[in-house]
């Protein structure tokens, strides 16, 4: 099962063309994006808002879904 849908493949490519054509802009700062991996990052988020089917952010999940240690390691 493929993990990201059509749209989110459209919204990265659509990133990318801004991003070489020197158009696209990140956050409130609304800074010049030159990264490669800033614009695949915008177009996903672009296609979360859009709702299109993205995996969620790693850096944005809760302590709760990461594994836990457990405390019997002897």
């Amino acid at each position: 099962m493929a993990r990201y849908g059509q749209k989110a493949s459209q919204k990265v490519q659509k990133a990318m063309h801004e991003r070489k054509r020197g158009t696209l802009r990140s956050g409130r700062s609304r800074k010049r994006v030159t990264s490669r991996k800033q614009a695949i990052a915008i177009g996903l988020s672009e296609a979360r808002r859009a709702g299109g089917k993205v995996p969620p952010n790693p850096k944005r999940r809760g302590k709760s879904s990461r594994r836990k240690k457990s405390s019997r390691s002897r």
